[in-house]
């Protein structure tokens, strides 16, 4: 322990951030894992879709947990590998893969690049920093020259999202609730989204373009419900039927798993799933 807690002071030295870092030894344990998978099945060499998914498929079996970057009284960079909600299951798939293909396989690189990566602008900046509204992440991940919408070039349509749910459900957030400071740029990060123009593929469609999918995109489904945006995501993961299926973290009392079933019939069954937006991983 003395020695972990050496390594997280002189990373922070090097790094000159002043933000604390919470993980535990598990984590540190499981991030050296999926780094040794890396090497025993040489993943550099494939393409950075191959590796997300295969890091994803590394995850199968782990518990959803709920909340799980809600921790402290100030924003710092939360790490949990043994327990993963849909964001943080996307978000860690990505990570990894990014990591092996530059073959920075550290964990301190794990941290620097889940810190660009969840963060605006990969800085870390109290809680309004965190990218919350899955459309935010999209469009600042997208200026970082981290994934690309590919929805239009597959035969998407325009969307316009009309979200305020945080600014206007600030008792559901606890930083909120206990700072409502925050609520004004929450706001003006909400207005920020609603003037932007995205593309989609409506849910009806997803079987027609599912070509256009490739193994290892990643997935966020769009939603019906007033004030928001995403209702889940995930990863699309090519079986051996030849469908694209979708790879997530389901919900409380579940683990990450495959659908059984082809993606486009998943999102037919939830009245409150609207489409799909689908990102492309570009190769670092």
């Amino acid at each position: 322990m003395k020695n972990l807690i050496f390594s997280l002071v002189a990373a922070l030295l090097l790094l000159n951030v002043s933000y604390p870092q919470i993980y535990s030894d598990k984590d540190v344990e499981v991030c050296r894992s999926k780094f040794k998978l890396a090497v025993d099945k040489n993943l550099e060499n494939e393409s950075i879709g191959d590796v997300i998914a295969s890091i994803g498929k590394s995850f199968l079996g782990t518990e959803y947990v709920a909340h799980t970057l809600e921790k402290g009284k100030t924003e710092t960079l939360v790490i949990n590998l043994t327990g993963l909600d849909c964001t943080t299951f996307l978000e860690n798939d990505l990570v990894f893969a990014r990591c092996i293909k530059e073959k920075k396989t550290s964990f301190d690189d794990y941290e620097k690049e889940l810190t660009k990566i969840r963060y605006r602008n990969g800085k870390i900046d109290q809680y309004p920093s965190r990218l919350h509204y899955f459309s935010d992440w999209i469009f600042n991940n997208e200026e970082k020259g981290i994934v690309e919408n590919i929805s239009k070039k597959i035969g998407g349509e325009p969307l316009r999202f009309n979200v305020d749910f945080m600014s206007t459900h600030p008792d559901s957030y606890v930083e909120l609730k206990e700072n409502p400071k925050f609520i004004p740029v929450i706001r003006k990060q909400e207005e920020s989204i609603n003037s932007r123009e995205y593309f989609y593929i409506p849910k009806e469609k997803v079987a027609q373009v599912e070509k256009g999918i490739h193994n290892g995109d990643l997935i966020a489904i769009t939603s019906n419900v007033k004030g928001l945006d995403i209702n889940h995501v995930g990863i699309a993961v090519k079986m051996d039927d030849g469908r694209i299926h979708f790879m997530h973290a389901p919900n409380v009392g579940y683990k990450v798993q495959i659908t059984e079933i082809p993606l486009a019939d998943y999102l037919a069954k939830v009245k409150t799933d609207t489409g799909i937006i689908v990102l492309r991983a570009l190769e670092p």
